[in-house]
């Protein structure tokens, strides 16, 4: 399902990340032409004020004509490299973070059942939410500040090498030390902000059952529970956080001492050293070896934010190292025809060791209608689960038309397979959007109409505000069950495919409805071959062939009336449902 990559450096995931930046590389480039403006433009500024201290000192009024012409160009120099450096970095900047929260996005829809099963919603949603924002700091404000901060460092550095490079041989010295302290913080700056950034996702899943489960929330009380739940990990986010702010806070003072000290020592030297020049090359040069501190340390805040950066991208690269779904078939065009074999299937899902399916042969021809029942747990639901590859089984075969499933592609054998199950899924869109979904949203509209009227949808949507362009909310919030389930049945109806799977599909209706639905499934199952797991069994009297399903087993099969004779396990649970109906009767 995943596949482990070895651990990767702060390096090498900052590097990848970078690589997003090639296909803007020509905004990149000119980025850093701004940025090599401003760097040039800061020696500059000392070597403006050596030119006018010797101007006071040795110049005459045609020298001082030109200082207002040279102050002013060197500002219109230096502001002109800060548009092109900030503006075109933004640029490269907001596209990379766009293509990789694109990315993401895209490559969950690629992913398999298997893995969502297994994952945090909450922290798969903070992945895009939260991580991508932290990247965003990482690949703008920071790398703005690390080329920008980085190349006037430089200039400077280079500037005061030029003047005197006994006495800047000082800033050497200290260079390891401050390297030294930089890589132990930006250790322990990924390390605490990996935490944060789980504590969010947890804070956003935690948040999210909230919403969702509001009335049960509400009705069992469980708001002290949730309030006590969310508070532990946002308490927990606090102390992270507050930990990444300490460490970030005791850098910034040690690294001012490191360099106070060094300025101090190259204070004093050039008093010594310096004191045969000119006072313009004293002053140039002080001035220079007092601008440097501060590209540094805004060079040691930036660094603090890449390994933020780093820490979320990371997650993020985890997440698009997860293969997508096995699709190595080649077949893209099949019959049509419904006709479904299960040959000796077994299957377990990850992590059991438990058998959910075993040894499961079947046959159902084209148009025939198979009803399945069974106790919960007795496999009913994981067997049409493998149908559409939602799993992928462990053993044995599934043929779709006399081809195996996995050797169609997954786009064709899914083209193949209508699904309504138990538990709806309906998207905050209009009535309209959500029956032609997906595939089906550039169906003529007639249909769509045609598939809500067989659906008995027509009634209740005509009544609502906008009829087919009425918004529904969230999973249709606004509907009730029985219409939410309509809904669902009608998407079904209008993709038209030969193999229609409903599963529990009249669960939600109330009794005159489910005649209405009954009578359209009627209609459509003559059409096509349909598997219904059913509840009620009243529901399924008429289907071709009857599976009973028990510990992952197919124990009977036969007609309604064939099983009823035998007196075996439908008969019990026919007659069973058949004495609870008469009880509440």
């Amino acid at each position: 399902m995943a596949k482990k990559t070895k651990k990767n450096s702060g390096f090498n995931i900052y590097t990848r990340l970078l690589r997003y930046v090639i296909p803007f590389i020509k905004f990149f480039i000119i980025s850093i032409f701004g940025f090599v403006i401003v760097a040039i433009a800061q020696p500059l500024f000392a070597e403006l004020v050596k030119f006018i201290i010797e101007t006071i000192e040795h110049g005459t009024k045609a020298d001082n004509k030109y200082l207002p012409i040279f102050i002013i160009g060197l500002v219109l120099f230096r502001s002109t490299g800060t548009f092109f450096g900030n503006y075109f970095l933004a640029k490269v900047s907001v596209n990379v973070v766009h293509k990789l929260r694109q990315e993401i996005f895209n490559h969950y829809t690629q992913l398999s059942i298997e893995y969502f099963d297994a994952q945090n919603s909450g922290h798969l949603i903070s992945l895009i939410t939260y991580n991508v924002a932290e990247v965003t700091r990482a690949v703008t404000d920071s790398v703005r500040t690390f080329i920008r901060e980085g190349l006037t460092a430089i200039g400077l550095l280079s500037y005061l090498l030029w003047l005197n490079w006994q006495l800047t041989l000082i800033f050497f010295v200290i260079a390891p030390f401050i390297g030294v302290l930089v890589t132990k913080v930006s250790k322990k700056l990924r390390s605490l902000s990996k935490n944060v950034q789980d504590s969010m996702g947890d804070m956003t899943h935690i948040t999210s059952e909230l919403v969702m489960g509001s009335r049960v929330v509400k009705c069992f009380g469980g708001s002290d529970y949730e309030i006590k739940r969310f508070k532990k990990v946002s308490f927990f986010n606090k102390q992270q956080s507050q930990k990444v702010a300490l460490v970030a806070a005791i850098q910034n003072p040690i690294m001012q001492l490191l360099i106070a000290s060094a300025l101090s020592a190259l204070l004093f030297l050039a008093l010594t050293i310096m004191d045969t020049a000119s006072t313009g090359d004293f002053v140039a040069y002080l001035l220079a070896a007092f601008m440097v501190p501060r590209p540094i340390q805004l060079l040691a805040q930036a660094n603090n934010d890449i390994q933020k950066g780093i820490a979320a991208a990371g997650d993020i690269f985890n997440a698009l190292d997860v293969e997508p779904e096995n699709d190595q078939g080649t077949v893209e065009k099949a019959a049509g025809k419904g006709v479904l074999n299960f040959q000796n299937i077994s299957f377990s899902y990850p992590n059991s060791k438990k058998l959910a399916l075993k040894n499961i042969n079947l046959s159902i021809e084209a148009g025939e209608t198979v009803a399945i029942v069974g106790a919960s747990g007795s496999g009913k639901t994981t067997l049409t689960n493998l149908i559409p590859r939602f799993y992928d089984y462990s053993q044995g075969r599934i043929l779709v038309d006399g081809i195996e499933i996995n050797q169609y592609t997954l786009s064709c054998l899914r083209e193949q397979i209508a699904l309504v199950t138990q538990n709806i899924t309906l998207f905050n869109d209009t009535v309209f959007n959500n029956i032609a979904y997906g595939v089906l949203g550039d169906i003529d509209e007639t249909l769509v109409l045609k598939a809500a009227e067989d659906a008995y949808a027509t009634e209740f949507i005509g009544a609502l505000p906008d009829g087919m362009q009425t918004e529904i909310g969230e999973h249709g919030i606004q509907l009730s069950g029985g219409q939410r389930q309509r809904l669902a049945i009608a998407r079904a109806l209008l993709k038209n495919a030969p193999i229609l799977i409903l599963d529990e599909a009249t669960s939600a209706l109330d009794t005159q409805s489910e005649r209405y639905i009954q009578k359209a499934l009627e209609r459509v199952m003559a059409h096509r071959t349909t598997i219904v797991i059913a509840h009620r069994l009243s529901t399924i009297e008429k289907a071709d062939v009857i599976l009973v399903m028990e510990q992952g087993e197919i124990i009977e099969h036969g007609a309604h009336a064939e099983l009823i004779t035998k007196q075996g396990a439908y008969a019990k649970l026919h007659a069973m449902q058949f004495t609870e109906s008469e009880s509440i009767t």
